[in-house]
């Protein structure tokens, strides 16, 4: 599997709507170069081992 994958293609995977993958990116609970990352054209990419390890965690803004 691909590690960077767009978001369309991440929420193609995951279920996940675009709309919620921007709000987690614009409210911090993603962090920028931990779950994602701007690509060298601008393009949002997830990375998707950092995504699986933030789903194992589970996520520290909501114990």
């Amino acid at each position: 599997m691909q590690r960077f994958v767009l978001i369309r293609k991440f929420c193609e995977l995951t279920g996940y709507t675009p709309k919620a993958v921007e709000r987690k990116i614009e409210s911090g609970v993603w962090r920028k170069g931990k779950v994602w990352l701007n690509a060298p054209d601008g393009r949002r990419l997830v990375d998707m081992e950092e995504f699986g390890k933030w789903v194992e965690e589970g996520n520290p803004r909501n114990p």
